[in-house]
């Protein structure tokens, strides 16, 4: 019976009747993906260098077989970078806080209230991750209910050159996903073929990052501990045996016992204080911030001023209206076409984000206005959450008593 009223809810849907354009049909179906289906593999956390990122390039950009495994793992691996991350999550809550809704011809629709949900929330943070790795693969399913569940792709699997959803990301079979009958239903697809994405910009930053902080973090180690040396009789295996176990278990005693014919020393340590490390770490810092956020924010705590943190928040809101205009785009050509396809929406809608008001520049406007028309106490209190009433007139009540009185 569930299959006849999911069935007969999409041949009206298809036919584009009035009842499936006025209410949302049944939701169809579909318990199981390609996801199921992928081999998950182990990944590698060996330390990476420059070297690695060009291997990895090298791969993507190969014509005949393309592969992007390295490179999507190296750009997860610098997701871990607490600066990036940040950066990142600032650029993207922004996009996530900003309230839209669903209209048709204009007007605000009851529909809007089935997107607030997480899974929707997760769609707009996919659209907004193709913008960090170029190209993003999802696939929609319906476990439970009716309930529709979003789960993103591995990179790993995809070849977007090709059009590939591999099964095993070291083999080459697999399905071409923009020849299924799922493609643009329940697998959606965001980005560009032949993008890399923000990180790959990002990855050199982090590792000369990584490479300047293990760097100082070894001078601290020289710095607190200078390096000592023994000198004893190399020939003798017994003393050469015996001068290391003691050298390494003196740790940091203050005292020891060495033969008489042993002459222990400590080394003069490096002549620096690390500014060559943190001037390329700040370098690092601020490429990673122009890259991401458009300018460096929050984080110039000694030539940083008011003026100049204002001009970088707009740069940054410039970045966020771009991915408004980006997620609105993505949502009216591929997201909500595809649930309408499988009967969650009916027909007719467009996703448009709610135009932001400045409430000091608003009550600024208020203010202004005030002595020379009247502003009504009902949008006072829904615009500013201020109770307001009539201010009373040389004893005589308020303005709305004294009206009310004199006709009388």
């Amino acid at each position: 019976m569930a299959f006849k009223d999911t069935f007969s809810s999409l041949v009206r849907l298809a036919l584009g009747d009035g009842e499936s354009q006025k209410a949302p049909a049944k939701t169809a179906v579909r318990r199981d993906g390609y996801t199921p289906r992928l081999i998950p593999r182990t990944i590698s956390r060996t330390r990476a260098d420059i070297s690695t990122w060009q291997s990895a390039l090298k791969a993507a950009d190969n014509v005949d077989n393309p592969k992007r495994v390295k490179l999507v793992q190296l750009q997860n691996d610098v997701m871990t970078d607490a600066l990036l991350a940040s950066q990142v999550d600032l650029r993207r809550n922004s996009l996530l806080a900003t309230p839209f809704s669903l209209r048709r011809d204009g007007e605000v629709v009851q529909e809007t209230e089935l997107l607030k949900t997480p899974w929707m929330t997760e769609l707009i943070g996919h659209c907004f991750d193709s913008i960090l790795y170029g190209h993003t693969l999802i696939e929609i399913t319906t476990p439970q209910n009716g309930e529709i569940h979003v789960g993103l792709i591995p990179r790993t699997n995809v070849v977007p050159e090709k059009g590939l959803l591999l099964y095993d990301q070291n083999n080459t079979a697999g399905v071409r996903y923009r020849d299924t009958h799922e493609f643009g239903v329940w697998l959606l697809e965001f980005g560009g073929q032949h993008d890399y994405g923000l990180l790959n910009k990002a990855i050199p930053h982090v590792l000369f990052k990584r490479f300047a902080q293990s760097c100082w973090s070894e001078l601290c180690e020289i710095y607190g501990i200078p390096p000592r040396y023994l000198k004893t009789n190399t020939q003798d295996p017994e003393m050469l045996a015996r001068a290391e176990t003691m050298m390494r278990d003196m740790g940091t005693a203050a005292w020891f016992v060495i033969d008489e014919s042993e002459v222990f020393e400590f080394a003069q340590s490096a002549n620096t204080n690390g500014d060559v490390y943190r001037n390329l770490i700040n370098l690092c810092n601020t490429e990673i911030s122009m890259l991401i956020s458009g300018a460096v924010l929050g984080q110039d705590t000694v030539n940083g001023n008011r003026s100049k943190e204002e001009s970088s928040m707009r740069l940054r809101d410039n970045l966020t209206a771009a991915d408004r205009v980006m997620v609105e785009n993505y949502c009216n050509s591929v997201i909500i076409p595809a649930l309408v396809q499988i009967g969650y929406l009916p027909k007719g809608l467009t996703f448009t984000y709610d135009k932001e008001e400045d409430p000091e520049k608003l009550w600024k406007m208020v203010t202004e206005v005030l002595p020379y028309k009247d502003v009504p106490n009902d949008y006072l209190k829904s615009k500013f959450g201020i109770d307001v009433v009539d201010k009373p007139i040389l004893g005589l009540g308020s303005v709305t008593d004294m009206s009310a009185g004199f006709f009388d």
